[in-house]
């Protein structure tokens, strides 16, 4: 009798269809993962980015939902367990901006409430959800190999007056990140950071000349935007299993820019 192809891993990634968390899922079906890619904007929206990833050799389904939404994060789980009944890394990327970037002294509780509801509660709940699940599948087969990856950002700690609700949210990722660092420890199953820095995306359009200028000027150590796939091959690295003793450690992939300097 044959012998059955080895089942290929499988990772979740929030807002995996455009900007940062595409470049990671692109990352990670070149490594040979099969994908579940969760997006805010209907399926027929983003079949381009989902054709690209399916000819890198994934398998891929997508499942549409706002992570800052209860059902929504149970639904996104319960399509991932009923297409492939496993899940070995989540990445949580899915995060948005302020709608208007104010002083905080200006910054309105509307604004704060839906910056940390989906960046900080909704990716907390979300990893919840996920870290049961992974702790499920560890009992059930000790060969189990699980991580949890989440994107933050440099404004963890480099502070922005103009957007406070979006540097709060990311601090308080940092804070999760160490959280289940800890709480899955027993279990064999590494916890991770990423800080990208200035990245080029369809978030940072609105500030492309700013940042240009900023770059020119020496803002970073190497002078140039972070791209996605920058991101992306971060997360294959940890995603792959190549730094198995480091959880709850952060990774930075800002060019250089948060080195203190003279």
């Amino acid at each position: 009798m044959a012998n059955q192809p080895k089942e290929k891993r499988v990772a979740l990634i929030t807002g995996g269809s455009r900007g940062i968390g595409l470049g990671c899922a692109k990352c990670l079906a070149r490594e040979g993962f099969d994908l579940a890619i969760n997006g805010m904007r209907e399926e027929s929206a983003v079949e381009e980015s989902l054709s690209k990833l399916t000819a890198l050799g994934a398998e891929v389904i997508y499942r549409r939902g706002d992570i800052g939404s209860t059902s929504d994060r149970i639904a996104i789980l319960e399509k991932v367990k009923s297409h492939y009944g496993r899940l070995h890394v989540l990445v949580n990327n899915a995060g948005v901006a302020p709608r208007e970037r104010k002083d905080i002294l200006e910054m309105s509780e509307e604004s704060f409430e839906f910056v940390l509801k989906t960046n900080l509660q909704g990716t907390f709940f979300l990893t919840q959800l996920a870290a049961n699940w992974m702790i499920e599948q560890k009992k059930e087969d000790s060969a189990f190999e699980g991580c949890i990856i989440t994107n933050s950002s440099i404004s963890a700690t480099v502070a922005s007056v103009n957007r406070g609700e979006y540097c709060i949210a990311k601090a308080g990722l940092s804070m999760t990140n160490q959280l289940f660092a800890v709480r899955l420890g027993e279990y064999g199953i590494p916890v991770y950071e990423i800080r990208p820095g200035i990245t080029k995306t369809d978030m940072t359009t609105s500030v492309e000349d700013k940042y240009d200028k900023l770059l020119e000027e020496g803002l970073c150590v190497q002078p140039r935007w972070g791209y996605p796939e920058d991101v992306g091959k971060a997360v294959a690295a940890l995603a792959r299993g190549d730094f198995p003793y480091s959880t709850g450690q952060v990774i930075m992939v800002d060019g250089g820019l948060t080195i203190p300097r003279l």
